[in-house]
């Protein structure tokens, strides 16, 4: 007979990712908050509106149809952004989940970015939606090193 096995306290699904650019802070903060830059990497359909405490910005995905909205909760230049947008399986406010960017400087000159989200439903789909975007996440750190330090696009072709 088989008997499932429980925890009984309360779990906390979020990730973080991390990488190191070598690039200054200001430079790499910069790529992420200026729509023309995230749109050169990363958002495959383009990205409108800049990274600003207060404002909603838009991302579109090609690969993933479809423009969305991206609320900034927090953008203090060169040390972090707080974003908040809807998510599949989000147990947040809202069904929206919180991703925290922070940038820190390392003694060599590089930067340490890290990138974690959460707020994800305590169920299997809860767990598998923030597995994708733990994928996501860990992709665009590849295409923002790509891009900031050798000029490539990593993400072009990659999903269609």
């Amino acid at each position: 007979m088989a008997r499932k096995l429980g925890w009984s306290g309360e779990m906390d699904l979020k990730f973080t990712v991390f990488g190191r650019i070598a690039r200054p802070v200001a430079e790499v903060y910069e790529a992420v908050a200026d729509p023309a830059q995230l749109s050169a990497y990363f958002t495959t359909g383009g990205a409108r509106g800049r990274i600003e405490t207060g404002a909603t910005v838009t991302w579109d995905f090609a690969d993933f149809p479809g423009a969305f909205p991206v609320e900034v909760v927090e953008a203090h230049a060169g040390e972090r952004i707080v974003l908040r947008w809807q998510a599949r399986e989000a147990a947040g406010s809202e069904g929206k989940s919180t991703v925290t960017f922070s940038f820190m400087p390392t003694d060599d000159g590089r930067t340490l970015v890290e990138i974690s989200e959460g707020a994800w439903q305590e169920s299997q789909a809860g767990l598998d939606a923030s597995y994708g975007n733990c994928m996501g996440w860990s992709q665009m750190l590849c295409a923002l090193k790509m891009w900031l330090e050798h000029g490539v696009n990593l993400r072009e072709g990659m999903y269609v």
